[in-house]
This record gives structure tokens, sequence and C-alpha cells, in this order.
């Protein structure tokens, strides 16, 4: 086993417990909201059912988020929203516990006990300050073992079935560095100064008419030598060193249309209006690493990105070879 896919298992493993809920619902009515007692199948999943208790608990730590500044009506639109994005997650779960009996997958307490533990260390946290970290987010120890368990037998059934569907070797590392390294190269740096005109976000039509009117009165008569004295009486200055990326795309065109020692003509940006001196313009300036010190890095994003598809298709797979009947 590459050295690297071992670290991207021990990474997979994600530790996000449910906070308990009750079986309070919260119901509008009339401008008076009352709680129900309720209790019911909200899916089944061939012949597994779950239940609206477990649909709640799962939701419960995004539910005052979501409903934090909606209205008496919109509230339970947001609310059935949010229940329908984590009933189809039950629903990958129970697929994925359905498959692993038929897989003869387990996982054991020691299993979670160690990702606990490895979870604990990277976090630099001793055993008592861990589980005081766990209960202050409102998570009892039982609560996040259940959901470490959850997450690693998806982790193990998953992987036995899809991780032969993924082949990455040293020559597929390899390309994609090679490709990094020539858009590095390609990818230019800017020294530009600039004189700017600000504007609030919420200016008018004739405001930014009006600034944009200054700014071409401004740059009429800017020349490389004045641009300094310019900057100092009108606002601006010099912006050091940029990597292309750095500035929003408009700005970014103007710099790229410049030549070193040109002006630009009064741009719009986010916030405000700029005028640009390019004093300095390098390519590929970016620094890459040597291949052997990049190769692991890149081939655990790369298993990333393969392991997360296939993982998708196969859960998409169980789904349409499933009896799946939603009742929300």
């Amino acid at each position: 086993m590459h050295k690297s896919y071992r670290h991207f298992l021990l990474r997979r493993i994600v530790c996000a417990a449910a906070v308990s809920g009750g079986l309070l619902l919260l119901a509008a009515g009339r401008g008076t909201a009352h709680a129900e007692v309720i209790e019911r199948v909200v899916a089944t999943v061939n012949d597994d059912a779950i239940f609206l208790s477990e649909l709640r608990r799962r939701s419960a730590p995004f539910l005052e988020q979501v409903i934090q500044g909606a209205s008496e009506s919109d509230r339970p639109v947001r609310i059935k929203r949010l229940y329908e994005q984590f009933l189809k997650e039950l629903v990958d779960d129970q697929l994925i516990e359905q498959t692993a009996r038929k897989m003869n997958v387990v996982v054991s307490s020691s299993d979670v006990e160690q990702a606990i533990d490895n979870v604990r260390k990277q976090n630099s946290l001793d055993t008592a300050r861990f589980w005081e970290a766990v209960k202050s987010q409102g998570f009892t120890e039982k609560q996040y073992r259940a959901d470490v368990r959850k997450q690693i037998l998806r982790l193990k059934v998953t992987n036995q079935r899809v991780r032969s569907r993924v082949n990455l070797n040293d020559q597929t590392v390899r390309e994609e560095y090679d490709d990094r390294v020539r858009k590095a190269r390609r990818r230019q740096r800017f020294h530009p100064e600039h004189v700017f005109f600000g504007l609030p976000q919420t200016a008018s039509a004739t405001e930014v008419a009006t600034t944009l009117k200054k700014a071409q009165d401004v740059r009429a008569g800017l020349t490389t030598d004045s641009f300094a004295t310019v900057t100092a009486q009108r606002g601006g200055g010099d912006l050091g060193w940029l990597d292309q990326g750095d500035l929003p795309e408009e700005l970014e065109n103007a710099l790229l249309s410049l030549e070193p020692g040109q002006i630009s003509v009064p741009v719009r940006g986010p916030s405000g209006v700029h005028i640009f001196l390019l004093r300095e313009r390098q390519t590929g300036g970016v620094q890459f690493p040597p291949f052997e010190e990049a190769k692991d890095a890149i081939y655990r994003e790369l298993l990333d990105r393969a392991m997360a598809k296939q993982q998708e298709l196969f859960l998409a797979d169980l789904r349409r070879n499933a009896v799946i009947d939603t009742r929300l």
C-alpha cells in the first residue's frame, strides 16, 4: 500500500457527532409556537426504517442557523429543506449499513478508540480536555463514538468497493506536477502603484459617473514622474508585488494590458476607481518545490479527488438498486 494512501485513510475519518434532540417539533399556529410530540417513519430503505427522531437529531446543530431571521411563514419551508438534505444523508448511511452487513464489514471498539485518539493527538489535547471540548459543543461521548463508528464503516465499505477503480501511479503524479509547474511559470507578478478614488458600495449612478469624470481629469495630466506626488495628494500608493489572481479580474486585466512604465485609464473596481502605473512585471516568479518534495502531497490530493468521485458514484449505484420511500 502506498504510504500516502495510508495517510489518506487516516485523514478521511471525519469525526462529527450529531447533537441530541428530543421529539419536539416547533409548529407555527396563528402567531403562536407550540410543541407537538411526534414520532413516525420518515423513510424506508429496503426493509429498514428511518424515524423522525433520528432526522431531528441529525439536523439539530443547524436548525437555529437555518431559521434565524426567517419570517413565520418561511420558517417551515426552511426546516423542510434542511430535513430533506439530512434525510438524504440518513438514507445513504442506511445503505452503507446494509452493504456492510452483506460484506461482513465490521468496526471494532478498538477501531473507534484509535480514530478518536488520532483526532485528540492531532488537536494536541489530553483525554480530559478532548472530552470537555466534545461536551462543550453539546455532544455526548456515546453520540460522538457512534458517529465515529459510522464514518469508519462508510470508509471501510467504500474503500473496499471503489479503491480498485482508482489507479494512480508515479507517471500520473509526475504529469500533474509538470502541468502545475508550467502554469506557475506562465503566471505573472505585478508591481503597480495606483491613484485611488474611493466609492461606497451603495454609490448611486450619479456618484459613480462623477468619480469617473474626476479620475479621467486627473489621468489626463498624469506622468510617471508626477505619479507619486498625485498619489500623495489624492490617495493610493505602492501596492508592492502582486501575484496573478490577487486582484479582482477587472483590475488584473488592466494590469495585463500595461507594459512597465505605462499608466492605465481609470478602472472601476469593487471599492472605487483606480489609475495604475505598472512599475515592474515578472513572469514565472512563483517558486515550485522539486518533484521529490511535492509528489506525496500531489498524490494525496489526486487520490482525494478520485476517491470522492468514485464514492459518490458508488452511493448513486446503491440508491438506484434500493427500494427507497421517503415520507417527509
